[in-house]
């Protein structure tokens, strides 16, 4: 069984939190032998969801343009095992992706990448998503986040509506974020299976009533987020790259006990909306027994 990449439960980075930190840019994008899995679903979405998983405002399309090129030059750069640049386009082992294709520019960078992309730009109602192709969302619509504000993006989320503390740190965060000093995050919740595309319509509903509670049948979804300011354009980019792991891989970390431990802790602190945003609030206390039976050994 695979080793998780990253493993944000073991108390790095606590749910409903911001939690960020500096970026190396060097770490921007990480490709990974899954790349090739990860562009067919993409591939796949794009031709049969596309006003699901694209959308776009008129005068995006310079932005866009400027996501595009400095995506190619970064994958070309900094990750020659998985991508060579050859002349307009860039070719991996199994695809050859022409920069100069007659579709919007973010279409053609998500092409490139296992991570989906969300420019949010600055106007005077605050700073809203523009334009967006994502194809992995983690029980949320695009569609319906749509041209709005942050604080209407996360309304739904316990503690980070209009008003909140974390909603004044959130927009103070993207005002003043550098160009030459990229952040990032770590999301994650518990799902019933491992789908790269988790829609709106299976929110509020991780563990279903019908689904057998086991470490092997019960994944782990964690999201690297990213968030880029674009020199030209001014504005902000931000990616969202999902790795998707059954919980039974816990076993495989040198300090599986340890981290199953803090991973209960944190189930059990959860509060009752928290918990049911999560949609854990029925299956909570049997997860959070699987976790502490890891821990004891």
């Amino acid at each position: 069984m695979k080793t998780p990449a990253y493993t944000p439960y073991d108390g790095s980075a606590r749910l409903f939190t911001i939690g960020l930190g500096p970026l190396d840019p060097a770490r921007w994008i990480e490709p990974d032998g899954d790349l090739e899995r990860y562009l067919l679903e993409k591939d796949r979405l794009i031709a049969d969801q596309r006003d699901v998983v694209f959308v776009e405002e008129v005068g995006t399309r310079a932005a866009q343009q400027e996501v595009l090129d400095l995506l190619a030059d970064h994958v070309a750069t900094q990750h020659p095992a998985f991508y060579r640049r050859e002349g307009s386009a860039i070719a991996t082992d199994a695809r050859t992706i022409s920069l100069d294709a007659d579709d919007a520019p973010l279409v053609t960078a998500g092409a490139l990448v296992q991570e989906d992309l969300v420019l949010m730009r600055r106007d005077e109602t605050g700073w809203r998503l523009v334009a967006g192709y994502v194809a992995f969302p983690s029980s949320w619509s695009l569609p319906e986040k749509f041209g709005r504000r942050m604080e209407d993006i996360h309304a739904p989320v316990p503690d980070f509506g209009e008003g909140t503390r974390n909603a004044l740190l959130i927009n103070r965060m993207f005002d003043n974020l550098k160009v030459e000093q990229p952040v990032f995050r770590f999301n994650w919740s518990i799902n019933p299976d491992a789908d790269l595309h988790y829609p709106a319509s299976k929110a509020h509903g991780a563990l279903p009533d019908g689904h057998a509670l086991s470490l092997e049948t019960t994944f782990a979804r964690v999201e690297r987020q990213t968030l880029r300011k674009l020199p030209v354009s001014g504005d902000i980019l931000f990616t969202i790259r999902i790795y998707t792991d059954p919980l039974a891989a816990l076993r495989t970390l040198s300090d599986a006990r340890k981290i199953a431990l803090v991973f209960a802790d944190q189930l059990e602190a959860l509060n009752l909306p928290q918990a049911t945003y999560k949609g854990l609030a029925t299956k909570r206390t049997a997860l959070v027994a699987e976790l502490r039976a890891v821990a004891a050994g």
